[in-house]
């Protein structure tokens, strides 16, 4: 099992020389990434689908950072969606030119996609790539989609607020989140959140100030339970998971809250799981075997409600001591559009506690 060194969350100068490569920097760049992809998503001609009504809107979900962005658009959009979405890892058989398929990929060698994007292009459907220029990827639709080329590198795992942002770009121009959703094509107010949060979270820093780094202590040695207490916070939960096994090798469980209280196992173990601060298992006659990480929960929410109240409301249950994270104070009650926006600081908080973790347990090693 790994081991949390704490003293390094609160020294910038020892964070600094851990982070050698860079992560930390290419984590606060989410601001910056919406920002620049939203203006090459206007160079690419997205602004064109405006006229357009598809008969099905797929999502194309890759394994990583793609599958976390299309199930928060998903999630996003919910059951009230005017047409047919469809989150599938590869593109449908079915798919024709009445149909808008949107795909995002880091690697441009992922020979599946390239097969997949061109097939759709042969097709005739409207195709969104958000991929790199090199690579069998973007070749497969060259001419006939329109490519929105990342202009922030980052390091794999970190390109969630570009995948998003070409995501809701398409999203605005489908006419899909309604129409007093108040974005417009630069998503100023999404850029603007995840700045404040990138300001919160900077390394200088004290982690009793900054929210990332408080997350991650409470994550460290414990097996985190990451529950959404609505379908778009179950969504960035996902998402939570994907990052602290990218970042800081850390296995977690992510769900819907009521799909997680139905682990009764889980349940037994949170009502157990409590580990005596003072006990060593070598010191206390043991045979030096290591027991699993006690489990933590962590509810998220993305609504106005409270989430420990919409897990009760929901459930009908109310769990120990779980930890709370529900942006309200970012983003306050009756903001327009705050559910994304909470959603988004959400991803962006779990990636920088992702990444805090994988710097103070070693598991980021310095290039």
């Amino acid at each position: 099992m790994t081991v949390l060194d704490d003293t390094v969350l609160a020294d910038p100068a020892a964070l600094a020389a851990l982070d050698s490569s860079g992560v930390l920097r290419s984590a606060a760049t989410a601001g910056a990434q919406v920002r620049s992809t939203a203006h090459a998503a206007a160079e690419a001609g997205i602004a064109q689908l405006g006229d357009t009504r598809p008969r099905a809107l797929v999502l194309v979900a890759r394994p990583g950072i793609s599958a976390s962005a299309a199930g928060i658009l998903a999630a996003l959009l919910g059951p009230t969606c005017p047409v047919p979405v469809v989150v599938s890892e590869l593109v449908p058989t079915w798919v024709g030119a009445l149909d808008v398929v949107l795909a995002h990929t880091g690697d441009g060698t992922d020979y599946e996609l390239a097969d997949a994007i061109g097939r759709a292009a042969r097709r005739g459907a409207e195709v969104v790539l958000s991929a790199p220029a090199e690579g069998p990827v973007a070749s497969a639709g060259a001419g006939r989609v329109r490519l929105v080329e990342p202009r922030v590198p980052v390091p794999p795992g970190l390109d969630l607020p570009r995948a998003l942002a070409v995501g809701f770009v398409v999203l605005v121009q489908l006419g899909l989140l309604g129409a007093d959703h108040g974005l417009g094509d630069e998503l100023g107010p999404v850029a603007d959140v995840l700045d404040a949060e990138a300001e919160r979270n900077q390394p200088g820093h004290e982690p009793f100030m900054n929210p990332a780094k408080a997350l991650a202590l409470r994550l460290a040695d414990h097996t985190p339970l990451i529950w959404g207490t609505d379908p778009l916070a179950a969504a960035v939960a996902a998402h939570g998971v994907r990052a602290l096994a990218t970042h800081a090798g850390q296995v977690a469980h992510g769900a819907d809250a009521a799909d997680g209280v139905t682990a009764a196992g889980l349940l037994r173990a949170l009502a157990t799981g409590a580990t005596d601060i003072f006990h060593d298992p070598f010191a206390d006659g043991g045979d030096g075997d290591v027991a699993a990480p006690p489990p933590r929960v962590v509810l998220l929410g993305t609504e106005e409600e409270d989430p420990v109240r919409a897990l009760l409301r929901r459930t009908g249950r109310d769990l120990p001591a779980p930890d709370v994270v529900h942006p309200v104070e970012e983003v306050a009650r009756g903001t327009r559009n705050a559910a994304l926006l909470r959603a988004v600081l959400l991803a962006s908080r779990l990636d920088v506690a992702a990444v805090y973790l994988g710097l103070a347990t070693r598991m980021i090693t310095p290039a």
